[in-house]
């Protein structure tokens, strides 16, 4: 991950300090980014701590952290670890608690004609125009605006885990623009992550991005898995305000997962004590046993 520091935590040396090792760590390490602004909350400062996902173990690993505030990109797993902030708050939708709002089934009505796909995560040169155009209209300064063609195949074809691109097309559009959305989802053992999705901008009326949460809670509804995990809320941040109207969302907030209270009890003032020491964190991540690999 860009900006690392070169600082190493792992589950052995937080909770037993060695002063050297002789042989490989049994269990990940784990790093901490070097602080950089802040894409959600102007004038604040993000910090991650971020893991490599490889190997045999990569699933377990992956499903794993999922369930404690951990994100994937590419071959990295991260959670925010900002010096004097938490207001990010990794969220899911518990699918049996959820029920639709009615602009949420006006949503599923606009959109009935589009027709799902899911393949095997390989990029196309359609998914990339969709994408550039996407960030071209919605986000042209964010962080991601020179993605190339090359990197964009990279955020969807690297992954160590069963991942699926779940196309949306519209057949009633003409032949060369008929992918009208694209979610990059990756499938755990307890639901369906949202790695990145983005749509035809000229759609906005459609409330695209709404729908693909709720085809997404659809899917996992059909495969009998509890959730769909959504990446992260931030209260106070206007690109973040969608997850909050979806019934059944919950929050994972002082080591486990909870039922969002009403959006404006939350708050984001900062403080020097807000979050804990990194290997405190890293202490009290639960692991896998990656030396028995799942059969």
């Amino acid at each position: 991950m860009p900006g690392a520091l070169c600082i190493v935590f792992d589950k052995d040396s937080a909770n037993n300090p060695a002063p050297m090792r002789h042989t490989l760590p049994l269990t990940p390490q784990f790093y901490v980014t070097a602080p950089q602004p802040c894409p959600y909350l102007e004038g604040r400062m993000e910090r991650k701590l971020f893991t490599s996902l490889t190997g045999e173990g990569a699933t377990q690993l992956n499903d794993t952290l999922s369930k404690q505030g951990f994100r994937r990109s590419q071959n990295v797993l991260y959670r925010p670890s900002c010096a004097d902030c938490a207001a990010c708050l990794s969220a899911r939708i518990d699918v049996e608690a959820f029920a639709p709002t009615k602009s949420q089934r006006r949503a599923i009505n606009r959109n009935k004609r589009l027709v799902r796909q899911a393949t095997s995560p390989w990029a196309t040169e359609e998914q990339y125009d969709l994408f550039r155009t996407y960030l071209d209209e919605r986000h042209a300064d964010g962080g991601m605006a020179d993605m190339d063609v090359f990197e964009f195949a990279a955020m969807i074809e690297e992954t160590p885990i069963r991942s699926r691109v779940i196309e949306y097309n519209d057949p009633e559009k003409d032949a060369d623009r008929r992918l009208t959305a694209v979610a990059l989802t990756d499938v755990l053992d307890d639901g369906l992550s949202m790695v990145y999705s983005f749509y035809d901008p000229d759609r906005t009326a459609d409330s695209l991005g709404t729908y693909m949460i709720l085809d997404h809670i659809e899917i996992a509804r059909e495969a009998g898995l509890p959730y769909v995990y959504l990446g992260y809320w931030v209260p106070g941040s206007p690109k973040m305000g969608y997850k909050a109207k979806f019934k059944g969302v919950e929050l994972y907030v002082g080591g486990q997962w909870v039922p969002m209270r009403d959006p404006a009890d939350y708050d984001t003032e900062r403080h020097p004590l807000k979050t804990d020491p990194i290997a405190e964190q890293v202490a009290n991540i639960s692991l896998p046993d990656l030396r028995s690999p799942r059969r």
